[in-house]
């Protein structure tokens, strides 16, 4: 809806004012994910059902771990999907429209630290 619209917006401006330098987007296949990666106004978004994993996929769940646990950037990785992928990935449930920042783990095997939460733009 509108409300949503404008979050993501807001997020893409947070990210702006703040400096923070994207280098990739990822967006779940699905509409509501694409348009919110789109209205975040970062670059050029590419969509993977790797990014709509859960743990109900593990294959997918799988790829997206190795995928964000590899990222050496220089600059950002944004990953836009959906609560429950989140929770597969960092075993916590996030709000609606929540923000969760992650780093790679150290170590060979593959996952992510969650190292904040941003919460809802206004």
């Amino acid at each position: 809806d509108e409300r949503g619209r404008a979050q993501a917006m807001a997020l893409g401006e947070a990210f702006r004012q703040h400096g923070v330098r994207v280098d990739k987007i990822l967006s779940s296949p699905w509409c509501r994910c694409l348009e919110t990666a789109r209205l975040l106004a970062l670059g050029p978004v590419e969509n993977t059902w790797a990014v709509a994993a859960s743990d109900k996929s593990p294959d997918r769940l799988a790829a997206l771990k190795q995928i964000v646990s590899s990222w050496r950037g220089p600059e950002t990785l944004v990953v836009v999907t959906h609560a429950l992928t989140v929770q597969a990935l960092v075993g916590i449930m996030p709000g609606q429209a929540e923000t969760v920042v992650v780093r790679p783990k150290r170590g060979e095997a593959p996952g992510v630290d969650v190292v904040g939460r941003i919460p809802v733009p206004e």
